[in-house]
């Protein structure tokens, strides 16, 4: 340990969402039905375009890329919290916490990128439709796609930079449920403040310029529909919605916690839970409501597996 960051901590200890026993059997039933309907929708949506060609559109080639994401994301933080749930000790490695805060800001950061991405894709769609596939070309894709993994990278690894060389040797108990970057680093054996508000600035300005980027984005869109019929508007508007509804969903706790990072830790707690759990449970529960192609295509698929068990 003495290599990583001459530390003399080996552990943290999470002090979870709630102290009370029966609130944590609540939370540990709960949250494990909500575990498992992020992993099943997403796995879903993931089968569903791949197995119906129809869908294989850049539309949805970026769609399965954010259930991957979602699922990812969930999935580092998730599964210890409920296991979390039925234990007395709640510790966690400093490894494991490090990790846990690097594919956090990974995931995170790249998920914004990826909406600005599906962003893009519904302008080209809506406003150049004639010219859709051949400007959203699996070139373009991959670029696409690639540029939002690395903008996630350089952004977690900027954030992990602060970390290596801070010393802990003191207090470990961190008042979440994951390692929150944030609230670990005041744990430190110095002085962290200014280290504190470069960690939010460098979150803040990550999610405050893509969110610029997909304001501006909606309002070209519209601004270039307005003219339309009326048929026209309310279908470029239904095409929005549905992304509109997830940008909001992802966007609104990041700006709560690192725009306005000093509120109280029982809110940031909230807000912490519903951007790592029920915005990858509600993605695709929305883009599956609103998207009768992908409707259209689950209903083939459950067919299509009823006449093969008949048949056999």
């Amino acid at each position: 340990m003495e290599s990583a960051n001459h530390s003399v901590v080996s552990e943290f200890i999470l002090l979870g969402l709630s102290k009370s026993q029966t609130l944590q059997i609540l939370f540990f039933l709960g949250f494990s039905v909500v575990y498992a309907g992020i992993v099943l929708g997403n796995l879903l949506i993931l089968v569903t375009v791949i197995f119906d060609s129809r869908l294989h559109t850049p539309m949805y080639f970026l769609l399965i890329n954010l259930s991957c994401i979602d699922m990812s994301l969930a999935s580092f933080t998730t599964p210890k919290m409920i296991v979390d749930f039925l234990r007395k000790q709640k510790t966690i490695s400093w490894w494991g916490c490090y990790s846990q805060m690097f594919f956090i800001h990974l995931l995170g950061g790249s998920e914004m990128m990826l909406l600005v991405a599906m962003a893009i894709d519904r302008y080209v769609a809506i406003c150049k439709p004639l010219h859709y596939m051949t400007i959203m070309s699996p070139r373009v894709l991959i670029w696409l796609l690639l540029s939002s993994y690395t903008v996630g990278f350089v952004h977690s690894s900027s954030q992990m930079a602060f970390m290596l060389n801070l010393p802990f040797c003191g207090p470990n108990v961190v008042d979440s449920f994951f390692c929150d970057l944030p609230l670990v680093i005041k744990l430190a054996c110095k002085d962290t403040y200014l280290l504190q508000l470069l960690v939010i600035a460098d979150s803040g300005l990550l999610s405050l310029v893509c969110f610029l980027l997909l304001l501006v984005s909606y309002m070209v869109i519209i601004y270039s529909v307005r003219h339309r019929a009326a048929s026209g508007f309310a279908k470029a508007f239904s095409t929005l919605s549905a992304h509109i509804t997830v940008v909001t969903l992802s966007f609104a706790p990041c700006v709560f916690i690192y725009v306005w990072p000093f509120s109280r830790y029982s809110v940031d707690k909230i807000l912490s839970v519903f951007y790592t759990m029920f915005t990858p449970l509600l993605n695709p529960i929305i883009y599956t409501l609103r998207n009768q192609e992908v409707k259209a295509a689950m209903k083939k698929i459950r067919t299509q597996h009823t006449n093969s068990k008949q048949t056999l």
